[in-house]
């Protein structure tokens, strides 16, 4: 899931192991703002102009959405199955009055509240109670944001680019005065001594050679 709420969408818990006692009972969600909530009629039937979605909230208090059954929320619940429904995922409906049930996007930040219905026939057999209020999230206005710890303001920007700017220049200003330096060493004049005549006496190289032995 990427989130549990978005811009125009919930997440909710599948009503599991709340309506066993209705086994051929359609099970519906009511989606509802929370102040018009008290205004729903759980005697009006789904799929007509009275519960549709296209019709939420301008003529209608509430919609109802994600017609299902006992068998679509088995109890106790399999191992990896998901347990949640997501609440304004359709958006090929959202201005189509032939499927009135549309699980469309929600039409503003709320806050909603939600209930479950169980029908037989057209009469309701059971439901839950109301939920918490349900906010979705909202985009905020750029000039609301305010820069804490975690951001820079401009007035920040501005003095670490000022600053940058300056050590830039102390640096290059170092760097001249080293190639002068450097470059007044290398051009300065130099005293040489004239070395020392070195003579070098040739030596003729002698044989020694063995002596004969002295004759007795």
């Amino acid at each position: 899931l990427e989130g549990l709420t978005t811009g125009s969408t919930f997440v909710l818990e599948q009503p599991r192991c709340v309506f066993e006692k209705y086994s051929n009972a359609d099970i519906w969600l009511v989606v509802a703002l929370e102040h018009t909530a008290a205004a729903f009629n759980n005697s009006v039937a789904p799929g007509t102009a009275e519960s549709a979605f296209q019709n939420f909230p301008n003529t209608v208090p509430a919609y109802m959405t994600l017609n299902a059954t006992l068998a679509n929320y088995p109890c106790p619940k399999p191992t990896g199955d998901i347990t949640v429904l997501r609440v304004g995922s359709e958006t090929s409906c959202l201005r189509d009055d032939a499927r009135p049930t549309c699980n469309g996007p929600l039409p503003g930040p709320g806050p909603y509240r939600v209930k479950f219905l169980a029908l037989r026939g057209s009469e309701p057999v059971a439901e839950t109670d109301w939920s918490q209020p349900i906010m979705l999230r909202t985009a905020k206005s750029p000039n609301s944001i305010t820069m804490t710890d975690g951001g820079h303001s401009a007035g920040m920007i501005a003095l670490t680019t000022i600053l940058s700017i300056l050590f830039a220049i102390l640096l290059a200003g170092l760097l001249a005065m080293l190639i002068f330096w450097g470059s007044d060493a290398c051009g300065g004049s130099s005293t040489f001594s004239k070395p020392e005549s070195v003579t070098v006496r040739r030596y003729n190289t002698h044989h020694v050679y063995d002596q004969p032995a002295a004759r007795l």
